[in-house]
């Protein structure tokens, strides 16, 4: 048993930042403990290979939801990432920090330091933004974000276009003064390689010799003295074992495993961990509650021009992008699926977008078992159109089935089980099909394959998109901040209320979610975390 002045529970997002911030000075010993193995895989490395890694066990949790009413009674699959990286190891690469506004609200929810005005300093110093350095884009940071505006498809110009068309202004940076409109994405990549938080903070980390790093070593349990953590026990080859932290224990292992551990420590709803029998440590009603998820459609079209698809599904087209991606490392495997994009206010009223969009220069509407099929699209020439809510009202919950570390935790994520979320995405679905109707995408449509022009009332619309939506894999909120105990998991400082020692930085502290993809506030999350450790370590 060794002693650490850290311990960081989870490699990912979040967990990769600390470990790199903290160890960078040399004063402070630094444990990893990562539930699985490398990141050291083509798929992992290949952008566009995450295609190949969304059902695979080897990198993949492969949650599944229970039976969800508000998805026609659909379990949801919702992968997450089980290597260093965690799950900016297997994502989509957008790079979207989310809403000045919802970082405003976070501080005026009594967080102070988290406004948008705070953390602002931060997202530009974590950047090395190929567009360049402004006013609100950083250079020269640990995460390099690609522009992608000159690989795009000639097909994203068209969406662009036709966005333009039903109204939406173009915005050339969703990261900027604003993010209404339609625009290219950046995203997450480096000379043709995924640029994820393991290869940007924890890899140079471990050069350091103040870093250990310990992969397949599944925590079970925090270990207190009193309400202080003092270490952690984990299983790793078979063996049970235990580091002891001098300073503090820092969790850091995403919406589903960060309450999972708290709830199999005694941290959590007190009449849940007596009903299975685990020690009340401290009992804490929100650990695992308040979860909060964006759900989005894609609708697909078949094309009158080529697409992706002419490319990536015949055995020829596949050699020949593969060839280019080992020389050059470019073409489309050096890309995300979701090449443009944009956010809308589904009603003027509405005060900021609270819809998100993805194009797609091709098409999966025949299924395949077993993989997602990115890489094996359609057999005709098919693009898709899809969207996302931004802030849903509905709320879920995670909860542990039992004390066995190993079993999944029961995940209900009560999708669409307000009125408010029902008749935004309804009104949302009817704009996406706007988009699609102009001229600059109606001119090259042959049909609509997905809904199909047979579902056009309303309830037929609410009925495909309950049983056709589902996560993009944006869960928050478990361990959300704030500072009543009564109401919150974590002080504004991500201290766990009530408990000394022991803190959590990642995504489940979100007080909300954001307006767009997870990833980058993750990171930010983990960069503010490891300055406030550091702060109070002085």
């Amino acid at each position: 048993m060794q002693t650490y002045d850290f311990i960081i529970v989870g490699s990912g997002s979040a967990g990769s930042v600390v470990a790199e911030r903290l160890s960078a000075s040399g004063r402070f010993s630094v444990l990893v403990l990562e539930a699985g193995g490398t990141d050291r895989r083509f798929f992992v490395q290949m952008p566009l290979g995450y295609g190949k890694t969304f059902f695979d066990p080897a990198v993949n949790w492969n949650y599944k939801t229970e039976p969800d009413p508000g998805l026609a009674g659909n379990a949801d699959h919702w992968p997450r990432g089980k290597l260093l990286g965690g799950s900016s190891s297997i994502n989509a690469m957008v790079w979207i920090r989310g809403a000045r506004e919802d970082f405003d609200a976070w501080a005026a929810a009594g967080n102070p330091g988290w406004s948008h005005d705070d953390l602002l300093p931060a997202f530009k110093a974590i950047e090395d933004n190929e567009a360049g350095a402004d006013q609100w884009r950083g250079r020269n940071g640990p995460v390099h974000i690609t522009d992608n505006r000159r690989f795009v498809h000639p097909l994203t110009e068209r969406y662009l276009k036709a966005a333009e068309e039903a109204g939406l202004p173009i915005n050339p940076d969703f990261n900027g003064a604003s993010q209404e409109g339609a625009g290219i994405y950046q995203i997450t990549t480096r000379d043709g390689r995924r640029m994820s938080a393991a290869r940007a903070f924890l890899r140079p980390a471990m050069k350091r010799s103040n870093v250990r790093v310990e992969t397949n070593a599944l925590a079970t349990r925090i270990l207190f003295d009193g309400k202080r953590a003092t270490g952690i026990e984990y299983r790793q080859n078979g063996k049970t074992r235990t580091a002891m932290a001098g300073r503090e224990v820092i969790v850091s292992t995403g919406s589903i495993n960060t309450p999972q551990l708290l709830q199999l420590s005694g941290v959590g709803p007190a009449g849940l961990l007596r009903d299975l029998g685990i020690p009340v440590i401290h009992a804490l009603e929100n650990v695992g509650r308040n979860l909060q998820d964006h759900q989005g459609i894609n609708y697909s079209w078949k094309g009158k021009v080529p697409t992706l698809n002419q490319i990536l599904r015949p055995w020829w087209g596949k050699a020949l992008v593969g060839a280019r991606y080992l020389l050059l490392r470019s073409g489309p495997l050096s890309m995300s699926m979701n090449q443009g994009g944009g956010f809308f206010r589904t009603d003027p009223d509405q005060p900021r977008p609270n819809m998100q969009l993805y194009f797609q220069a091709f098409s999966t509407v025949l299924p395949k078992s077993g993989e997602r099929p990115i890489l094996s699209p359609d057999p005709w020439p098919g693009f898709s159109i899809g969207l996302s809510n931004c802030r849903p009202s509905s709320r879920g919950e995670i909860m542990i089935r039992s004390s066995n570390p190993l079993e999944q935790p029961r995940i209900r994520p009560n999708a669409y089980s307000t009125e408010k979320d029902v008749l935004e995405m309804l009104a949302a679905v009817k704009f996406l099909r706007r988009i699609a109707s102009m001229p600059a995408i109606a001119e090259i449509v042959e049909e609509e394959v997905l809904p199909g022009t047979s579902i056009t009332c309303d309830d037929d619309l609410i009925q495909d998109f309950r049983k056709r939506s589902g996560t993009v894999y944006h869960p928050v909120s478990t361990c959300r901040m704030g500072p009543d105990a009564t109401r919150a998991v974590v002080d504004p400082r991500l201290r766990v209320h009530g408990l000394g020692g022991l803190r959590v930085i990642d995504a489940s502290i979100f007080p909300d979610n954001v307006t767009g993809n997870t990833n980058a506030a993750s990171i930010m999350t983990g960069w503010k975390g490891a300055e406030m450790v550091l702060e109070d370590s002085k």
